[in-house]
């Protein structure tokens, strides 16, 4: 599911079922020689984002993106994000991002972190099967915390 219209009536109806929060952290670099890269990342997180929305319809919600520039990053902002999801009802928020800063920071919050691949000049074919290559990296990490009480 996701935040839109409706699928947040969908959640509101299903919430007990739904305790998975996804929000993709993108970064949006301007400076000339990086924009290209960041449209890249980002081109990747939402397809890879959608990917696992399929596959887990009716588990989680998936947030809109939280894009940020390389100078408005704080160290707490997915700490922060994370308290008002728990707060919402959410009993799992996962984050997934292509930008290594976030996973410095420990192990605090769930982070997931993939290197970008460049899709844009894909085959749709070859694009799905980068897709579900990816998304057998992130799965166990899902189930791990969906396993735990």
């Amino acid at each position: 599911m996701y935040f839109n219209a409706s699928d947040v009536t969908a959640f509101m109806a299903q919430k007990d079922f739904i305790d998975t929060a996804i929000v993709p952290l993108v970064s949006i670099d301007l400076a000339a020689e990086k924009m290209k890269q960041s449209g890249a990342e980002a081109d990747f997180i939402m397809s890879l984002t959608s990917f696992i929305e399929k596959q887990f319809k009716g588990r989680l919600l998936v947030m809109p993106p939280f894009s940020y520039m390389p100078s408005l990053k704080y160290d707490d902002l997915p700490q922060r994000l994370e308290v008002q999801l728990h707060n919402a009802g959410f009993k799992h928020v996962f984050f997934i991002t292509c930008d290594h800063f976030w996973i410095s920071g420990g192990d605090s919050v769930n982070m997931i972190w993939l290197p970008a691949i460049p899709l844009e000049s894909m085959d749709a074919n070859v694009k799905k099967k980068i897709l579900e290559d990816q998304l057998r990296q992130v799965i166990p990490l899902l189930s791990t915390k969906w396993a735990q009480i």
